[in-house]
C-alpha cells in the first residue's frame, strides 16, 4: 500500500492518496449506531454539520461541498477565487458566516504555509481577508460571532491567535515551545479547548479566551487532538491516535473517536479502532441536538 501525502503540524492542501474511499457517518452517542451517509472512491475531508441540520459541509480537492442528509451532493459552495481550502473551515454559531483556511498560491514560499483565513456569507460569496499573516489555521469563532481562533506559526512556532471577526490585530494566546493547535470555543464562551505538544505528548487542555488559566485534560499514552465540546456543553470528543505520532496528525492510521463528560472529566471510548486521521474530525461536527457527530474514515486499495 503507497500512500501520496504530506505531514504537517497542521492541515494543508496535499495531493490525495491514490485509490483512497471516504466515508462519511454519523454515531449516535447514546446508542453508538453508526450509519453511513456516503461512501465514494475519492478523498473528502472535515465534515461540519450545518446549524439547521440539513446538511454537512466537507471539502475536497480545494473545494467545499454541500452533502444533503440523504448523502447526496447538493452542488460545491461558490468561493470564488478560493478554490485552495484546506480542511479547516466551518460555520458561525448562528450559521450566517463561513470560514475558511484558503491556501493563498500569491504566497509561494512562505515559511509554514500559505494558508490564511477568509469569511464569506454562509451560502457562498466573495471572501474576505482576516489574516494577513500565513499560515494561519481557522479553528473556532466566539458564540457572539466576534473573534475567531486558529492555529499559526509565527516566527518559527505553531501557537494560539485571536483575531477580530472583521480583521485587525492578531493576539498571540498561548506560547510554550511546542505546537498548540485546534482551538475552539465553547458554546458559553467561558472556554478554549485545544491540544498541545507541549509535555512531548499530544494531549488536550483548555484555556480562558485570554489565554489564562491554561489547564491539562488528558493525560494518558495515546495521541489526541482537536477537542470539539457540543452544543449543549456536556461532552467533548476527539481523535485519539493509537500509536504516538509526536506533533504530527497524519492520515491513514489508527484511531479511534472519544468521549470526555466534562462535569466528571470521565473519558469513554466512541468507537472502535478505525483508519482515519488527517480529515477524520478536525472541524466542529456535532449535530445541533448534541446527540449525534460527522466523522470521516477511509479504506485505500
Amino acid at each position: 500500500m503507497k500512500l501520496l501525502f504530506f505531514i504537517f503540524p497542521i492541515a494543508v492542501f496535499a495531493q490525495a492518496p491514490p485509490n483512497v474511499e471516504s466515508t462519511l457517518e454519523t454515531i449516535d452517542i447514546k446508542t453508538g449506531k453508526r450509519t453511513i451517509v456516503m461512501k465514494e472512491k475519492r478523498h473528502f475531508e472535515a465534515p461540519n454539520w450545518s446549524r439547521d441540520g440539513k446538511f454537512f459541509i466537507i471539502n475536497s480537492k480545494g473545494l467545499l461541498e454541500k452533502i444533503g442528509m440523504d448523502g447526496k451532493s447538493l452542488g460545491n459552495i461558490n468561493t470564488d477565487f478560493a478554490n485552495r481550502c484546506n480542511n479547516d473551515h466551518g460555520l458561525s454559531f448562528d450559521g450566517k458566516m463561513l470560514i475558511i483556511s484558503h491556501n493563498d498560491n500569491r504566497l509561494q514560499g512562505n515559511q509554514g504555509g500559505t494558508s490564511r483565513i477568509f469569511t464569506l456569507p454562509a451560502e457562498g460569496g466573495t471572501p474576505k481577508l482576516i489574516t494577513e499573516k500565513a499560515p494561519s489555521y481557522w479553528h473556532g469563532i466566539s458564540p457572539d460571532g466576534q473573534t475567531l481562533v486558529y492555529c499559526a506559526m509565527r516566527n518559527g512556532d505553531f501557537d494560539i491567535y485571536s483575531i477580530p471577526t472583521e480583521g485587525g490585530e492578531e493576539k498571540r494566546l498561548t506560547n510554550a515551545p511546542s505546537l498548540d493547535d485546534g482551538p475552539e470555543y465553547s458554546p458559553d464562551g467561558k472556554y478554549i479547548y485545544f491540544n498541545s505538544h507541549r509535555t512531548g505528548k499530544m494531549h488536550l487542555y483548555r484555556m480562558k479566551p485570554d489565554g489564562s488559566e491554561q489547564e491539562q485534560l488528558t493525560n494518558d499514552e495515546y495521541s489526541n487532538w482537536f477537542a470539539h465540546p457540543s452544543p449543549d456543553g456536556k461532552w467533548i470528543v476527539f481523535i485519539t491516535y493509537i500509536n504516538d505520532q509526536q506533533d504530527k496528525h497524519p492520515f491513514g492510521k489508527n484511531v479511534k473517536l472519544r468521549l470526555m463528560e466534562l462535569k466528571t472529566r470521565k473519558i469513554k471510548d466512541l468507537t472502535e479502532v478505525f483508519f482515519g486521521g488527517q480529515g477524520t474530525i478536525n472541524v466542529p461536527s456535532w449535530s445541533p441536538d448534541s446527540k449525534q457527530l460527522a466523522f470521516v474514515t477511509y479504506k485505500v486499495d
